[in-house]
């Protein structure tokens, strides 16, 4: 890297770009903030239900809890990066061009288009959280680049690309995973008690591997190591800091990847450690003991013991510089990026004035994540007999007569969930089927499992045989505006070969539990028990009805406007126009910069002796290292053999950028802006 002298400043110097700035607008800061705010409130208003859903499960369940710490390493990647934002904001106001200005813009808006055309098609899924998220960091690329520029975009895009791990993981993932992991963890544990002498051993006849100690006086004492103790949940959030500790570190990129390497089997260590510190100390103090510490060295604690380990072990194996001396190769050009340098166009007014009414529009017309309806207020009365389901949840359907049939109160506990009641439709007709519905009532959406991963991928996973065959798998939709989507599974039992469907879905809707009336997250499952496995397509033509009953009697509060509905059924052929759209401008853009390139060769021809070899000093400090100001000045002192000072270099570089040969950029040395000047040539220049 080149050397610059200690303290100087573009700014300082006595040229026309350095006056222009001076004698811009001085609330340079208030409109960045005003933009960024821009930015933040268009987010958070787009993305207002989503977010809601997500964060609040991250408060009720251990498997998503790391998403609660996102927002703030979220913010603190954008501050660790405020020069080089303010930087990359001055440089592109002070030399905006309009043609680059409308493309980039224009692909900002066509970004921004497709990231709402994917949210509404995600509406169509079984699933629609997951891919909703995932349409946030196109939405925040897309109004960077309108509100913006690319070299600012170029600055953020690693953060952007962390809101991804906004996105809570599929719950078909995590449990495959999360068993595999509890297997290993079993095996690992069990195998080091024994090596301190204690009898252990894992069977499987369980839902989770149980460890089996016996102790002195041959008393046994059984660990289930289930989800929740396999590190699924500590692997997830350490993932999280482990990607952030190797972008923190100012060190090669290989570094980088090693911290990644090393961290995640460092987790997994971690937690055998854990689980094997438990056995022992169930084995010789007893099992509350054991349970006391297994809560206190919890997922949160795994994951702060780990990133420290990982900073300690990347800072003394690796020698990772963490914090690294600053030296003169260090040294920014602090005025860059200073408040003042920024202009307000008008074109910035009507963009901030045009998203935030085009993001109230798209608010008051998207759908809800999952349909909220207005709902029954209480699922569960008081009667002589003590507390029952409230029939009056489901509607009465003619040829069926409605009743409730039980509470199941130890599912309540074990899924963490406030209600789960079972009601039962008798049809008047003998050959129609007997259908069960079961109504889950819970805070989160991960207390309401999917039916096939608890009764097929489970087993699959940890190399067992499923206790069923499944026969049927596929989402049907039960209700159009607002889209609501279910899935129908229909499998046959081993044990005794019967067959049994089930059509379930999600809904939001409000309730009164024990006194507090609040919005709570709803699963509703029909269940039919088909004579043969031939029946089940007959058998679907009587529970979709029923399904599309039950969901128009929740009313739901929130329907899509025709045009929204309209746009929502093209997602698939909208979304392919506008990506080739987006191909397409920047196609156009490569073939004008290309072209344009070819123009300066000629002009280059065209240039004095002394402006060309100013343009070779340049093409030369770019090749070594950074064309800065004063490594433009040593090379162009080797070529044309004459000395020129900074203030007269500096002029004759703003004549070559005025007539479009050479441009100015930013460039990032470990956060701190540096100003270059780079060819906008495809070509060789000057005697080497």
């Amino acid at each position: 890297m080149g050397q610059f002298p200690r303290g100087w400043s573009l700014l300082r110097l006595n040229n026309p770009i350095s006056q222009q700035f001076r004698h811009q607008l001085q609330d340079g800061g208030i409109i960045v903030a005003l933009k960024t705010l821009t930015v933040i409130a268009v987010i958070v208003a787009f993305y207002f239900q989503d977010m809601r859903i997500l964060f609040g499960d991250a408060l009720n369940d251990e498997s998503t809890s790391y998403i609660l710490v996102i927002p703030i390493i979220f913010a603190y990647l954008l501050f660790r990066k405020r020069k080089m934002l303010r930087a990359t904001i001055s440089i592109e106001n002070s030399n905006r061009s309009m043609i680059n200005t409308v493309q980039i813009t224009a692909v900002g808006v066509l970004v921004c288009t497709l990231a709402i055309l994917l949210y509404w098609q995600s509406a169509y899924t079984f699933t629609p959280l997951e891919y909703q998220i995932l349409t946030m960091p196109i939405f925040v690329t897309g109004l960077i680049l309108i509100l913006f520029n690319l070299q600012t975009l170029r600055q953020t895009v690693f953060p952007i690309l962390f809101l991804a791990f906004l996105t809570p993981p599929p719950s078909e993932l995590l449990y495959s995973f999360g068993s595999t992991l509890s297997v290993i963890s079993s095996e690992a544990s069990a195998a080091i008690a024994n090596v301190f002498g204690i009898n252990a051993t894992v069977s499987y006849e369980s839902t989770s591997p149980i460890i089996h100690l016996v102790r002195q006086g041959n008393i046994s004492m059984d660990f289930a190591v289930d989800i929740a103790c396999s590190g699924i949940y500590s692997l997830m959030g350490f993932l999280i800091f482990a990607v952030f500790v190797a972008y923190i570190v100012r060190d090669k990129p290989w570094k980088k990847i090693m911290i990644l390497i090393l961290g995640l089997p460092l987790i997994y260590l971690l937690n055998i450690l854990r689980i094997t510190t438990i056995l022992l100390i169930g084995y010789q103090w007893g099992e509350q003991l054991a349970l006391d510490v297994f809560h206190m060295l919890g997922g949160w604690m795994l994951i702060f013991i780990g990133t420290l380990f990982l900073l300690v072990t990347s800072e003394k194996l690796l020698r990772a510089q963490i914090f690294p001396k600053q030296g003169r190769e260090h040294i920014e050009f602090r005025k860059i990026g200073d408040s003042s340098t920024i202009r307000f166009h008008k074109a910035d007014v009507l963009k901030i004035v045009a998203i935030l009414l085009s993001v109230m529009l798209l608010a008051s017309a998207q759908a809800p994540v999952f349909a909220i309806t207005k709902g029954p207020m209480q699922p569960i009365i008081q009667t002589s007999t003590g507390e029952e389901g409230n029939t009056e949840i489901l509607p009465n359907m003619a040829g069926y007569s409605l009743s409730f049939l039980y509470r199941d109160t130890g599912f309540e506990e074990k899924a963490k969930q406030d209600a789960s009641l079972v009601y039962l439709y008798t049809p008047d007709d003998q050959s129609w089927q007997t259908v069960w519905v079961a109504v889950e009532v819970a805070q989160s959406t991960s207390s309401l499992h999917h039916w096939e991963y608890c009764l097929v991928d489970w087993a699959t996973e940890r190399g067992l045989e499923p206790g069923v065959t499944q026969l049927e798998l596929k989402d049907v939709q039960i209700l159009a505006n607002p889209p609501m989507v279910a899935r129908y599974f229909g499998f046959q039992h081993h044990s005794d070969n019967q067959t049994q469907l089930v059509l379930y879905w999600y809904e939001t809707s409000t309730f009164t539990i024990n006194n507090v009336t609040q919005q709570e997250h709803v699963k509703i499952s029909l269940i039919a028990y088909p004579q043969r496995p031939e029946d089940i397509q007959k058998i679907e033509t009587q529970l979709q009805p029923m399904a599309e009953a039950i969901a128009n009697y929740w009313q739901p509060l929130k329907t899509l406007s025709f045009i929204s509905a309209a746009i929502a059924q093209l997602g698939i052929p909208l979304v392919i126009i506008l990506i080739g759209l987006i191909v397409a401008l920047v196609a156009f853009n490569l073939f004008e910069l290309a072209k344009r390139a070819n123009e300066n060769k000629n002009i280059y021809q065209k240039l004095s002796k002394s402006n060309q070899q100013l343009v070779d000093a340049i093409h030369e400090a770019e090749r070594t290292s950074i064309a800065t100001l004063e490594n433009i000045r040593q090379n162009y002192e080797k070529i044309a053999c004459n000395h020129l000072s900074k203030s007269e270099l500096q002029e004759q570089i703003i004549g070559l950028q005025q007539i479009g040969i050479i441009g100015d950029r930013i460039i990032n040395n470990l956060d701190n802006p540096i100003h270059a000047w780079t060819l906008q040539t495809r070509f060789g220049l000057g005697k080497r």
